[in-house]
């Protein structure tokens, strides 16, 4: 049986959310200067990784225009909200109508899956120290992409849609951002739900600069990933640092997703 939260409910979850958005203070000061060794170090990097990161981000690149090999599978997603509805015959256009706790939930467990797989794969690439980072980078990026696409869908949003795609590139920008950054695309996707069909089909087209977000993206890794490049050391290192990522994408889009959500239920009880 769905329950159907009151008015005064989503509304103090709408404000946990508006209190998030004021913490987002933009990168740390340490995390700025991180980016001019990592900027360094990719001029010293060997053709042959540049080549492979490259091809890695045209790859992710297409999935705003057509999904791909990124496209997440909507199977575990709909399984893990039937575990905890005991609905089997729950489809995405039914996730909508579920509790926000139901959604809380799910989105919940998804991230902390992803964030013991992005440990794993730290630790392991960190094995190898510098010839190995150009093997993380890339997976960071695709489990990036899965996770904010796994979150949509039990906030019941479809990925498979251009628009949603969009959505999701800009949580994944949000995250790379400075502060400044931040909160003009906490403003755009304030505005998402209400945009014309025209002024999304600008925003795809905006997107077609993809690349810079995925750059962005890479560059922020700093001289975190540094240390990841110390033989041996590179393990704890690695570890640590994709778990704290893939922290704070999930977080960004659990809490970015949340809000469509809370303010959607709200226009509806209007």
């Amino acid at each position: 049986m769905i329950q159907y939260e009151t008015k005064e409910y989503l509304l103090q979850e709408l404000e946990t959310v508006a209190k998030w958005e004021k913490d987002q203070k933009g990168l740390w000061f340490w995390e700025k200067i991180g980016r001019v060794p990592f900027m360094i170090l990719d001029r010293i990097t060997p053709k042959m990784v540049h080549k492979k990161l490259g091809q890695a981000l045209d790859e992710i690149g297409s999935y705003i225009q057509k999904g791909g090999s990124y496209l997440t599978s909507e199977k575990e997603v709909l399984n893990r909200i039937k575990k905890q509805t005991g609905n089997e015959e729950m489809g995405i256009h039914a996730v909508k109508e579920m509790p926000l706790q139901v959604m809380d939930d799910v989105s919940q467990a998804i991230v902390e899956t992803r964030k013991k797989v992005a440990m794993t794969q730290g630790a392991t690439t960190g094995i190898g120290g510098f010839l190995t980072l150009s093997i993380d980078i890339p997976f960071i990026l695709g489990i990036s992409l899965k996770t904010l696409q796994e979150i949509a869908l039990s906030y019941g949003y479809d990925p498979n849609e251009p628009s949603e795609r969009v959505f999701i590139i800009k949580c994944l920008q949000f995250v790379s951002s400075d502060v400044v950054g931040k909160q003009a695309i906490l403003q755009e996707l304030s505005e998402f739900n209400q945009a014309s069909p025209n002024k999304r089909d600008q925003a795809i087209s905006q997107l077609q600069g993809w690349r810079e977000v995925m750059v962005s993206f890479r560059d922020n890794f700093g001289w975190k990933k540094l240390f990841q490049m110390i033989p041996i050391a590179g393990i704890l290192f690695g570890s640590f640092i994709n778990k704290s990522m893939m922290h704070d994408i999930g977080e960004a889009g659990r809490m970015l997703y949340r809000k469509r959500r809370i303010l959607e239920k709200l226009e509806i009880q209007v």
